[in-house]
């Protein structure tokens, strides 16, 4: 006998193949929600596992070879090696705004006639206060002083280091007109070159020495710090170790054109000392509170003649190399929606934590 054969119409053939197809897509569904739900089970088991660990670190302590003591965590200490004219002072004032606040000590590194090289036994008088005085601690130093390196000294633990720096030749004009007329923060203060009227167009015509490209070698040894070649004028050996500085012993360095996200970013990086530091700085009164009198814009000729000097070039190069730098960690820390900046929420978390915990 031969087998029965059951014709199925092609109609019903297609339905079927339909049918199987959506079973198919559905189960996928079902497949990737559940393996999106174990994802998420599996993390909010890492992240129990994490806290448990951390109170379990908080009520019985660890060891001292383990871990640092509960008052380590008050042992901070952030150098601010601020370079003149580059908005310095309107940054300090949010620091001093929320000492109080938050709880920790701003002091003032005012070295004689603003050197800002200090001789070797301050360099080891400043270092141990930094280090040693305890009763300062948190804290935030502030001085116009070029970078220190404290590994030089045997320190172990050495300071957090953050700056701001800016146009070089837009920091150059403000200064020059700082030293003639002030500023709104001490009105009443004499400066030094008070009474000179020369504008700084006809100081760079006249190839005066307060205008003259020299003039602009500031930040590079800023950053390079407290050896010699450092303050040799047109160095590049000082511009390769400024930017070595900037890159491994600063924590972040802003520029003045970005303060507000300077201002955020450290905000998020450093909470025990800028807790509330961007909301103060977008609607406090002192925090924008210094600016040069009488500023005029220099004419495009005085910033072409002062742009063909090696000088310029160098000092520029550093500029550009510490914005590329700044907005490259900015682009990983902060978004822009509707005209508002916002922090990134945290972008990682712990799994696979062995051994487990009872």
């Amino acid at each position: 006998m031969g087998l029965l054969r059951i014709m199925i119409p092609p109609k019903f053939q297609l339905l079927a193949l339909l049918a199987f197809a959506v079973a198919m897509f559905f189960l996928e569904n079902q497949i990737q929600k559940l393996e999106e739900s174990r994802g998420k089970l599996e993390r909010a088991i890492a992240r129990h596992e994490v806290r448990e660990i951390e109170q379990r670190h908080t009520q019985g302590g660890l060891r001292e070879r383990e871990a640092p003591s509960a008052a380590d965590s008050e042992d901070v200490v952030v150098i601010y090696n601020r370079v003149p004219k580059t908005a310095s002072t309107s940054f300090t004032n949010i620091a001093y705004d929320l000492c109080g606040k938050n709880h920790y000590h701003v002091l003032h590194i005012n070295t004689t006639k603003n050197n800002p090289v200090m001789s070797m036994q301050d360099q080891v008088r400043f270092v141990k206060n930094v280090t040693e005085w305890r009763e300062m601690k948190p804290a935030i130093y502030h001085g116009h002083v070029s970078f220190l390196d404290f590994t030089k000294f045997g320190v172990k633990k050495k300071p957090i280091y953050i700056n701001v720096i800016r146009d070089p030749i837009e920091r150059l004009v403000s200064y020059y007109y700082f030293l003639r007329f002030g500023d709104d923060y001490r009105p009443g203060l004499r400066r030094r070159k008070q009474g000179d009227k020369k504008t700084f167009d006809e100081c760079v015509s006249a190839g005066g020495s307060d205008c003259a490209p020299e003039k602009l070698w500031l930040q590079i040894p800023f950053f390079c710090g407290h050896y010699s070649e450092c303050w040799n004028v047109g160095s590049h050996w000082a511009l390769e170790q400024a930017k070595y500085n900037l890159v491994n012993e600063y924590l972040l360095v802003g520029v003045t054109e970005e303060l507000e996200d300077f201002v955020m970013m450290l905000e998020a990086a450093l909470p025990r000392f800028f807790r509330g530091a961007t909301e103060l700085y977008r609607t406090g009164k002192k925090s924008h509170l210094r600016k040069t009198s009488e500023k005029k814009p220099p004419t495009k000729e005085s910033i072409a003649k002062l742009q063909q000097s090696a000088i310029w070039k160098m000092e520029n190069e550093f500029y550009e190399f510490a914005l590329e730098q700044f907005q490259f960690v900015r682009a990983h820390a902060v978004r822009e929606k509707d005209g508002e900046l916002y922090l990134l929420a945290q972008n990682f978390f712990y799994e696979k934590i062995y051994p487990k915990t009872n």
